[in-house]
C-alpha cells in the first residue's frame, strides 16, 4: 500500500533548505543527461554510477546495524517504528522482484544490466575484492574520476557515527535525482539496440517505483523520528544532506568531463 506521507510535513529546517533545493535542481537539469544519448556514453555513465549504487547499500547497512539488533542474543533496540522503516527499506533494496520471478538486490540488478549492455565490470569486481579484504573503498587506485570524492564523503559520514546524519544523506542524497527524460532516452536506446538495455531500463523503472515513492516516504519519516524535533540534530541533518547532494553533483561533473 502506498503512503500519502508528504515531505513538507517535516520540520522545514530539514525538509527544504534553499541550498538543498538549488542542488537538487542542478542535478535534475545537469547537462550530463543530454550527452547520454548513445550506447558508449551510457555505458561510461554506468561504469561510474554503479559505485553510487553500491555505497547506497553501505549507508543502508549502517542504518540497519545501528537502528535494529543484528547481534546474538537479540534484544529490542531503539524505536519500533524506526525498526520497521529501516527493515522495510532493506527488504526492498536487497530482495526486490525480478521479471519472471525470483529476487535480486538493486546492486546485483545494476551489475546484470551492465553485463547485458557491454559495460566494463572488471575494475568494479576487483574493487569489491579489495574492499572485502579490508581496503578502504575510497583509496582504491583504479576508481573512475569523481568516484573517490563521492565514496570519501559516504564513508566519512558513516565513520562519524551519527545516525540522523547518515539517514539524511541516505534520504536526500539519493531520492528523485534522475529526470524522466533520462528514462525515456534509455527506452529509445533499448529499442534501437534490440534490447541491450532492457535490464537497465527495468532498474530505472524499479528505482522510480520503489525508491521514489514508498522508500522516499519511509526514509523521510526515519529522519523525522531520529531528529525528534531537536534543532541541533535537524541542522546537522540538513548539512549532511547538502554534502551528499554536492558530491553527487561533483560526480556528475566528472562523468560529463570524461564523456
Amino acid at each position: 500500500m502506498k503512503s500519502t506521507f508528504d515531505a513538507q510535513t517535516l520540520p522545514m529546517e530539514v525538509a527544504s533548505s534553499l541550498r538543498m533545493q538549488e542542488l537538487k535542481q542542478a542535478l535534475k537539469t545537469h547537462p550530463l543527461y543530454v550527452e547520454l544519448n548513445r550506447p558508449e556514453a551510457l555505458r561510461l555513465f554506468m561504469e561510474h554510477h554503479v559505485y553510487a549504487v553500491w555505497d547506497f547499500m553501505s549507508l543502508l547497512t549502517y542504518l540497519q546495524t545501528r537502528l535494529t539488533c543484528t547481534q546474538i542474543p537479540w534484544m529490542p533496540v531503539g524505536d519500533p517504528e524506526v525498526r520497521f522503516l529501516i527493515n522495510e527499506i532493506v527488504r526492498g533494496e536487497e530482495s526486490d522482484e525480478m521479471p519472471g520471478g525470483g529476487y535480486i538486490s538493486h546492486f546485483e540488478l545494476y551489475l546484470k544490466a551492465m553485463d547485458q549492455a557491454g559495460a566494463n565490470t572488471s575494475v568494479l569486481k576487483d574493487f569489491l575484492k579489495q574492499v572485502h579484504q579490508g581496503q578502504a573503498p575510497e583509496t582504491y587506485a583504479q576508481l573512475p574520476d569523481g568516484v573517490p570524492a563521492f565514496l570519501s564523503y559516504t564513508f566519512e559520514i558513516i565513520r562519524a557515527d551519527r545516525p540522523h546524519e547518515v539517514a539524511a544523506a541516505f534520504t536526500w542524497g539519493r531520492e528523485d535525482l534522475i529526470p524522466g527524460m533520462f528514462t525515456s532516452m534509455v527506452q529509445e536506446m533499448n529499442e534501437a539496440s534490440a534490447g541491450a538495455f532492457s535490464w537497465y531500463l527495468y532498474y530505472l523503472e524499479r528505482h522510480i517505483e520503489v525508491d521514489g515513492d514508498h522508500h522516499s516516504y519511509l526514509s523521510h519519516k526515519m529522519v523525522e523520528l531520529l531528529c525528534a524535533g531537536d534543532p541541533e540534530k535537524m541542522a546537522q541533518a540538513e548539512r549532511a544532506a547538502e554534502g551528499a547532494l554536492e558530491v553527487r553533483l561533483g560526480l556528475w561533473d566528472a562523468i560529463l568531463k570524461k564523456i
